[in-house]
C-alpha cells in the first residue's frame, strides 16, 4: 500500500464525537490502517485530547512519517495501557482500487434504499471519504453514518 498524503479533516457525520474524541476520527482510523497498527476503543479512551489531537493531526504518509506515527502511538499504547500495540495486518486498500466501486459499498447502498455509485462517483471522492465509504460499509459496523457520509460527500 502506497499511502496517500490526506488532511487532516473531520466529516461532518462525525460531529457527534469530534469535539471530545471519545470515537476514533476517519483521519486517525486512515493513519492507522497506514502504520498497522489496531488501535482498540478501549485503548483510544485511554489516551487524552492532546494525544487524540496529535494522533490526528501528525503526517503519516511517507517512510519517515509512517515510522515516527507508529513509534509515537507504540510508545503511548505502552504508557497508557501498559501492553505493546496490536499488529494490524496485511490491509487491503481498497478505496484507492478506482477500477471499480466495491461491492460492500454497493451493497450498504442497497441496504439504505440509495442508487449505486458510479465509477465516476467513486473516482471524484478523495482518498479519505472513500476510506469512510469503505469503513463504514464493512459488516459489523453501526452503519447509521453511512447515508449520512453519502449525503455529506454529495452522493444522495
Amino acid at each position: 500500500m502506497i499511502p496517500v498524503a490526506v488532511d487532516t479533516v473531520f466529516f461532518a457525520f462525525e460531529s457527534d464525537f469530534v469535539v471530545s474524541l471519545r470515537c476514533i476520527p476517519m483521519i486517525v482510523r486512515y493513519k492507522l490502517d497506514t502504520c498497522g497498527i489496531k488501535l482498540k476503543l478501549p485503548e483510544w479512551v485511554k489516551l487524552n485530547l492532546a494525544e487524540k489531537d496529535e494522533l490526528a493531526t501528525r503526517p503519516c504518509c511517507t517512510a519517515a512519517d509512517i515510522v515516527a506515527y507508529r513509534t509515537y502511538l507504540s510508545r503511548l499504547v505502552q504508557d497508557r495501557c501498559g501492553h505493546p500495540a496490536s499488529e494490524l495486518g496485511a490491509v487491503d486498500a481498497v478505496w484507492d482500487h478506482l477500477r471499480d466501486v466495491p461491492d460492500d459499498i454497493q451493497q450498504k447502498a442497497r441496504e439504505w434504499h440509495r442508487p449505486p455509485l458510479t465509477l465516476q462517483q467513486w473516482i471524484d471522492l478523495d482518498t479519505l471519504q472513500r476510506f469512510a465509504l469503505v469503513k463504514l460499509s464493512r459488516s459489523g459496523h453501526e452503519g447509521r453514518n453511512f447515508p449520512r457520509a453519502l449525503d455529506e460527500f454529495g452522493l444522495s
